[in-house]
């Protein structure tokens, strides 16, 4: 496809020397799909061009348009709407790019330029409190850009920081000795994650009812919050894990080995994987070290209390705590060592932070911090800045426990998807099973779609219906379109129709036969777009324009009603490779396909 647009752009500009006498830079020729309305593949703006040709951009698109039917046999036709020249492209020419396709796996590397050793860090889950539908859009987001940057040709670890420390999970860890009783993920009937998450909660609801009540004694809110039992034993369980108390750190290994259990089982649920696993408990004493070496290089400094800070106003941010007084690291402190650790690991070329985009200023600290040191690897630091995820109510808040569930969002994505197969009544000839396995598929891929479509950079509103259609812009209307094709290729060799032939001898296509071809070209621009944008809202978009394409050329061509054998056999190849390529396309972006429905 590329070829052919850059084979059309210097036949134009052949044509503007022939017909005007004037060299037309080649980058002034830059062409973009026809729109769907109008007769044609490629459309050039003329308007461009009226100052160098010296004539209006109608006269301009028919003069340029006469010389290349006259002339260049690609060109089978054109039509100019007003400073549009929208060139008809010869079906020999599509046949021909057809061919070349198919002498090539659907998933063949797109090479871009871009990076090629690259870690992509994401999910980056707390130990306090189970994942939540925030949590899935990150996921979702990591996994898929992992998977498309793969398809680039690049070398990708998928990389998952577990924040297993710190005063947030001190928080759980207190409420549980308080309120506990012995209470297990067993006895309790709840998955490892929620129970830790359920005590953390419960933290946060006694915590404010102390602040309430030295309010209500005449304390002021902000040392009330400092002043309150619970939070005071919170900082004190932080130091003594930090000096390896033997009870606590049992406690610790015991409450965070329940939730890993818990994270196992949601990440297999929802399909997605991790290379390497670095955990904060594990980086933050490095961290540790990158701060004395910032004190002995005097670009850190220390206050009269102790705590260690870096001056980043230079670079237009402000001062930033690294180290507390008491010793005990704050979340950059592990920030610094797992980038040391990574970059030891994979020696990467680019770092990916997969974080919300109310990390946006903390993600500039590190990666001016890490400058500061004279770091090599600062420059190579990226964030994927995403928008938060808000509910009708207002924004999710953890600690309150008003959120969406990740594991409870996939079983109601699954019911969903289960209850409208079975009111399709569509599934004869599948085993329970398959069955199962499908209202799965189904319901993942909606969920993983819904998120996905959307422009990371993009804040969304969680709409709970959109979540779980299965019809019109949605993961299984893509979904649907590749069983379809599944079944016509199930027939097609049931009756001995073959998917590959020498098409060079086909007459004229349909104008549906074009746009598959069109369409299925595209791939590696898009996967390109996609890498370079780190958005997988394009590859979303992508297979959604060539589901709707495949089913235009579904209701509009017959496949086994046709009597030429040669045009049956091109339409069963077409559905082939757009089968082959929503399976690789929608891989990107972690969805699975059906062979049956």
């Amino acid at each position: 496809m590329q070829q052919l647009e850059q084979d059309l752009k210097t036949a134009l500009q052949t044509a503007a020397r022939a017909v005007f006498g004037v060299e037309i830079p080649l980058a002034s020729l830059a062409l973009q799909p026809t729109r769907k309305e109008f007769a044609g593949s490629f459309t050039l703006v003329t308007f461009p061009l009226t100052k160098a040709l010296g004539q209006g951009p109608e006269p301009i698109g028919r003069a340029l348009g006469e010389w290349l039917q006259a002339h260049e046999p690609r060109v089978s036709g054109f039509n100019v709407v007003k400073g549009f020249l929208n060139l008809e492209i010869a079906d020999a020419e599509w046949l021909k790019l057809f061919a070349q396709l198919q002498a090539q796996p659907a998933g063949a590397p797109v090479p871009t330029g871009g990076p090629q050793r690259v870690v992509v860090e994401y999910s980056s889950p707390n130990t306090n409190k189970p994942l939540h539908l925030g949590h899935l859009r990150n996921n979702f987001l990591g996994y898929s850009v992992a998977e498309i940057l793969k398809a680039t040709g690049a070398t990708v670890t998928k990389a998952n920081l577990v924040n297993d420390r710190g005063i947030h999970i001190c928080k759980s860890m207190i409420a549980y000795q308080r309120f506990g009783q012995g209470e297990t993920p067993a006895s309790a009937g709840l998955k490892g994650d929620h129970l830790a998450g359920k005590y953390y909660v419960l933290f946060e609801k006694h915590y404010r009812e102390e602040i309430r009540q030295l309010e209500a004694e005449g304390v002021t809110n902000e040392v009330a919050k400092k002043q309150a039992p619970l939070m005071a034993e919170a900082q004190q369980m932080l130091q003594a894990w930090e000096a390896g108390d033997e009870a606590v750190m049992a406690l610790w290994h015991q409450m965070n080995g329940w939730v890993y259990e818990g994270f196992t089982e949601t990440y297999a649920t929802i399909g997605v994987d991790f290379d390497k696993f670095y955990y904060e408990s594990g980086t933050y004493l490095l961290g540790k070290e990158r701060v004395e070496e910032g004190l002995q290089k005097g670009v850190f400094f220390t206050k009269e209390n102790g705590s260690v800070w870096v001056d980043l106003q230079a670079e237009g941010l402000d001062e930033k705590l690294l180290l507390r007084a008491d010793g005990t690291s704050v979340y950059i402190t592990q920030d610094l060592g797992t980038a040391e650790l990574k970059y030891q690991d994979f020696g990467y070329d680019s770092s990916i932070y997969v974080i919300a985009d109310e990390q946006n200023y903390h993600m500039q600290v590190l990666q001016a911090t890490l400058a500061k040191l004279g770091k090599p690897y600062a420059a190579a630091i990226h964030h994927l800045s995403y928008g938060m995820v808000d509910l009708p109510s207002g924004k999710m808040k953890s600690r309150e426990g008003t959120v969406v569930d990740a594991d409870e969002l996939v079983r109601d994505v699954v019911a969903a998807a289960k209850a409208a197969t079975l009111e399709k009544g569509k599934t004869e000839g599948l085993s329970d099973a398959e069955l199962e396995e499908l209202y799965h598929l189904l319901g993942l891929g909606a969920l993983k779609y819904y998120l996905l479509k959307v422009d990371p950079k993009k804040r969304m509103l969680f709409n709970p219906e959109e979540s779980v259609a299965l019809e019109g812009h949605t993961g299984p209307f893509i979904q649907y379109s590749y069983a379809r094709i599944a079944a016509i290729r199930r027939k097609a060799a049931e009756l001995g129709i073959a998917e590959a032939a020498d098409f060079a001898a086909l007459g004229a296509l349909a104008p549906t036969e074009r746009e598959l071809v069109q369409e299925l070209a595209r791939y590696p621009a898009v996967v390109a777009d996609a890498a370079r944008n780190l958005s997988p809202a394009v590859v979303a978009q992508y297979a959604y324009d060539l589901a709707k394409a495949y089913n235009r050329f579904y209701a509009e061509v017959s496949i086994f009603q046709e009597t030429d054998e040669l045009k049956r056999s091109l339409r069963v190849a077409l559905s082939a490779r757009v089968g082959e390529q929503l399976k690789v396309t929608l891989g990107l972006l972690g969805i699975q396909v059906p062979e049956r429905m």
